[in-house]
């Protein structure tokens, strides 16, 4: 079977089910079966977006994107001012 990608949106309203069958007493496997998760997953979803909003997940995702791109923009440009900024090194 072919891996399924969930969105933000999607798994914060897994989690907020998964919170409503907790208190109604059934216990994590339960709720994981019925969500067609693994457990491991549920963890994994509830520590990276437990209590976020669907827009502040948004936001994550968004800056985790941009993230990448970002340190690459500052790798080209840390050669170029590095050398103005620092002293030459000796070799010892």
């Amino acid at each position: 079977m072919g891996r399924k990608r969930h969105g933000a949106e999607q798994i914060i309203a897994k989690l907020r089910e998964a919170e409503v069958e907790l208190a109604r007493g059934k216990t994590a496997g339960e709720i994981c079966r019925k969500l067609g998760i693994t457990e491991q997953t549920y963890y994994r979803w509830r520590r990276e977006y437990g209590g976020l909003r669907v827009d502040q997940a948004r936001r994550l995702k968004e800056l985790e994107r941009e993230n990448p791109r970002s340190k690459g923009e500052l790798r080209v440009a840390l050669p170029a001012i590095r050398p103005a900024r620092l002293p030459a090194r000796r070799p010892p």
